[in-house]
């Protein structure tokens, strides 16, 4: 695979790339990263960073441990570190003539269809003024409730929203291996990835504490993200100086392949969410007309999992509990759980009052 056949580019940076066990910011990694991203951008590549890092610079700049921090102080860390962070880059990147900008993102902000158009758009216009901005999650404000808790799934929900062509997840190892490669020697790096299969997650299992804080996990449901929605993925070593030129020179790396899709971005962002708040179980006869790209109605429908108001994201499974879409509810779980399994034109009777036909329209459906 060739990053420079890829127009819009993501590049996730995790805390243990970017800064040392002591919490000290990676001078000499930066400024070699730096280089990096002057090359993308000659070779007119639009690049966006999303970087962890600002708990534990402003850890170090208060001169305390991370260990064991609650959240409501480690919100407070994080504002400071935030400006630690940022400083970092800017001193850092000024050097090259590369201009950037700061962007906080919460939860609501990429699950909200109308926070994340506007998200799109503000990053849009930053790329085209050939400004770099650089994403994280808004610890400050993020609570445990609403928080990704890891930058693997925040990335791969801004590339999907912003419609990017890759995604670089800089790890700590060279990609995904079928066992632990440091307790296992024999253990071999797997270099593309089709299917997210059975398979794959149990390799991602073994590779488990290889990882960062986000860990294995994390980087499989990127990936899936990634994959419905057009955009490759690549996981690579961002250890090693210059890691961007490192990945186009040696391929030592993990890539996942897009699915081809046909979904429009609307489609996209639904099969996307990264907090869907519940679960609706459906019968064969509501699977055959969701794969034929009919909405779902309320005969087919015989039981629901979780609390949910009308317009929220949930899960559509099949009889043996897999996942098979998602799409916006038209009705809250309370009145799914009355009209399940019953014709449309019963849904006024039985209600006592007028509403939509379908559970879940066609077009707020869209099949995994």
């Amino acid at each position: 695979m060739q990053i420079e056949k890829f127009k819009k580019i993501v590049i996730k940076i995790g805390s243990s790339i970017l800064v040392d066990r002591e919490s000290k910011p990676k001078q000499v990694w930066l400024k070699e990263f730096s280089k990096d991203i002057k090359y993308l951008i000659k070779k007119k590549k639009e690049v966006v960073i999303v970087s962890s890092g600002a708990i534990a610079l402003g850890c170090k700049h208060l001169g305390i441990s991370k260990k064991g921090l609650k959240i409501d102080k480690s919100q407070a860390i994080a504002s400071i570190g935030q400006i630690e962070l940022m400083n970092f880059y800017k001193k850092t990147f000024d050097k090259y003539k590369i201009k950037i900008s700061q962007i906080l993102l919460t939860l609501d902000d990429t699950e909200q269809r109308r926070r994340s158009i506007n998200a799109k758009r503000t990053i849009d216009n930053l790329l085209s003024m050939g400004i770099v901005p650089i994403v994280n999650e808004n610890d400050t404000t993020a609570t445990t409730e609403i928080k990704y808790g890891d930058n693997d799934r925040l990335a791969a929900r801004v590339s999907q929203i912003i419609s990017a062509d890759c995604l670089i997840l800089l790890s700590d190892v060279d990609g995904l291996y079928t066992d632990n490669p440091k307790k296992n020697k024999e253990t071999q790096l797997i270099k593309t990835v089709k299917e997210l299969n059975e398979n794959i997650k149990k390799y991602a299992t073994k590779a488990e504490n290889t990882y960062g804080s986000g860990g294995m996990k994390t980087k499989i449901e990127a990936a899936k993200i990634c994959q419905l929605s057009g955009c490759y993925m690549v996981i690579a070593n961002g250890n090693n100086k210059n890691p961007i030129q490192k990945i186009i020179k040696n391929q030592k790396c993990t890539w996942f392949l897009p699915k081809i899709s046909k979904l429009d971005a609307r489609k996209q962002w639904i099969i996307g969410s990264i907090a869907p708040k519940g679960e609706i179980i459906i019968d064969n006869g509501a699977l055959k007309a969701i794969k034929s790209g009919k909405s779902l109605l309320p005969a087919g429908v015989q039981k629901i999992n979780g609390k949910f108001e009308k317009g929220d994201h949930v899960l559509v499974k099949d009889q043996n509990n897999s996942e098979c879409a998602r799409g916006l509810t038209s009705f809250s779980s309370i009145e799914i759980e009355k009209i399940k399994g019953s014709h449309s034109s019963e849904i006024k009777n039985i209600l006592g009052y007028s509403s939509r036909e379908e559970i879940i329209h066609k077009d707020d459906l869209a099949e995994v």
